[in-house]
């Protein structure tokens, strides 16, 4: 019942550059020093032995306007379908992993795996985040990035949501006024 989820579309390219796209709501920030970040991944999807294998992935966060090829890319195996190709996502080369970034995606980690741990229906990759892109079209005229401006999604049973308005800032509840 610890609902909503952020959703994501975590990209995989397996040894010979063949990529993929699996849609994960259970992923999380695990760490801050050094950033790391896990997904949890049933040992039976396609993307799973490709993660096990190169031990690399990206995280590209969803939008109301990719609402529909995050949809199809946790429906859609990999093993049947060019979820790339099918939903007119754009591949582009990571800086620092083998495994594509998603271009339409606001912000893209980039993550190498330092942990797998089998916990039951699912197994955790534990990543370090080598790298970080975020679409300068969210950013400020001080370069602050604005996730808001790209109307991010979240997963709660089934249903896939907006985030909506803006309640508060971290500390607002004790700043002097």
């Amino acid at each position: 019942m610890l609902y909503p989820l952020p959703v994501v579309m975590v990209s995989v390219a397996d040894a010979a550059g063949k990529p993929n796209i699996i849609t994960v709501a259970w992923a999380g920030t695990i760490c801050s020093d050094p950033p790391m970040v896990s997904i949890s991944v049933r040992p039976e999807r396609y993307s799973y032995s490709i993660l096990k294998e190169t031990g690399e992935f990206v995280i590209n966060l969803t939008t109301r306007q990719l609402c529909f090829a995050t949809d199809y890319c946790g429906v859609k195996s990999g093993r049947d379908v060019d979820k790339f190709k099918e939903m007119h996502l754009t591949a582009m080369p990571a800086s620092m992993v083998k495994a594509p970034l998603i271009g339409e995606s606001p912000v893209n980690l980039e993550c190498q795996v330092t942990q797998v741990l089998p916990l039951g229906s699912h197994d955790m990759f534990m990543a370090k985040v080598v790298a970080v892109h975020a679409d300068e079209k969210y950013m400020d005229e001080k370069h602050k990035f604005h996730l808001d401006w790209a109307d991010p999604i979240t997963y709660s049973h089934g249903t896939y949501y907006t985030c909506g308005e803006k309640l508060g800032t971290f500390g607002y509840s004790v700043r002097k006024k």
